[in-house]
C-alpha cells in the first residue's frame, strides 16, 4: 500500500491490473481498425533560400525617402489633462490643413474640397458633411493609455487619410500618417492593418504598422497583396484578432473604424 495525493490508501496492484486490461483491449480494437494512419504521400524536400549576386556590394542608404518614422508634434493642438479623448479631432485635422495649405487650398489644390467642407463640422467629426471621421481609440503603444485613430476624407479625391495620435503630456503627436483608396481599417491588437484595393482583379492590398519603441512610431511592418475571393470579400485575416467591442460612441470606442471609398 501506497498514500494518495489525499492522503488515501491506494490498491496499486488492482490499477494495474486495469491499465494492462484497457492496453490489451486496444491493442485487440486496432487490430481491426480499418480508420487507422495512412500516409500522406512523399514530402517536398526543404530548400533553403538561394542567395543571389552574392559578390552585390550591400547598400548602406535607402534610394529613396519614404517616410519610414512618422512622429511629428501637431502645432496649436492640446491634449487637455494629458487625456487624448478630449482633444478635439477636428482641430487636429484643421491643423493639418494649416500646415500643408498648398494641398487644401487654392484652385489648383487636390484636397481643396476637403478644406472647404471643414465648414460643416460644427456638429463635431462624424457629423452630416463633415470630412473628418469619427475617431476610435485604443491602446497602441502599450502604455495603459489610449491612442487616437482618425480618419478623413481627401476631396474631391476617393482617397481616405489614416492618423494615428498619441499624448505626450499635453502635446498631441502624430506617429502615424497614411492616404490611400482605402477599403477597410481594422485594429487588431496593438497593430493597424490598412485594407486598399489593387489594380490587379481578385487582389487587394493589405498593410500593417506597428508601434516602434526605439522610434516613438508606428512602423510599416508589412506590406502584402492577398487575393480576395469573387465576392470582394478578404479571405485573409489579420495576423491578431481583433477585440470584440461595444458600438461606438459619441465620446470614445475601441472598435475598429472603417474608411469607404
Amino acid at each position: 500500500m501506497v498514500p494518495s495525493r489525499r492522503g488515501r490508501p491506494a490498491r496499486v496492484p488492482a490499477v494495474l491490473a486495469l491499465l494492462a486490461a484497457v492496453a490489451a483491449g486496444g491493442a485487440l480494437a486496432a487490430c481491426g481498425d480499418a480508420g487507422g494512419l495512412r500516409g500522406a504521400g512523399a514530402t517536398p524536400a526543404a530548400q533553403s533560400p538561394a542567395r543571389l549576386w552574392p559578390d552585390l556590394t550591400p547598400a548602406s542608404t535607402p534610394a529613396y525617402d519614404i517616410g519610414e518614422v512618422d512622429n511629428e508634434t501637431v502645432q496649436g493642438v492640446a491634449v487637455p489633462g494629458g487625456d487624448i479623448r478630449r482633444t478635439d479631432p477636428v482641430a487636429a485635422v484643421r491643423a493639418e490643413i494649416a500646415a500643408h495649405p498648398d494641398e487644401y487650398e487654392g484652385a489648383g489644390a487636390p484636397y481643396r474640397e476637403t478644406a472647404d467642407r471643414m465648414a460643416d463640422c460644427g456638429g463635431g467629426a462624424g457629423s452630416g458633411r463633415c470630412p473628418v471621421l469619427r475617431p476610435y481609440y485604443r491602446d497602441l503603444t502599450g502604455d495603459g493609455r489610449p491612442e487616437m485613430t482618425l480618419g478623413f476624407r481627401l476631396l474631391p479625391e476617393e482617397l481616405t487619410a489614416v492618423r494615428v495620435y498619441t499624448a505626450d503630456g499635453d502635446r498631441l503627436v502624430r506617429i502615424m500618417s497614411y492616404e490611400d483608396a482605402v477599403s477597410a481599417v481594422e485594429l487588431a491588437g496593438r497593430t493597424v492593418i490598412v485594407r486598399s484595393p489593387s489594380e490587379v482583379a481578385g487582389y487587394e492590398y493589405r498593410l500593417q504598422w506597428t508601434w516602434d519603441p526605439d522610434q516613438r512610431a508606428m512602423l510599416l511592418t508589412s506590406d502584402e497583396m492577398l487575393r480576395t475571393d469573387d465576392g470582394g470579400r478578404h479571405t485573409g485575416r489579420p495576423s491578431a484578432t481583433p477585440t470584440p467591442s461595444p458600438a461606438p460612441s459619441s465620446a470614445a470606442t475601441d472598435s475598429p473604424s472603417a474608411g469607404s471609398r
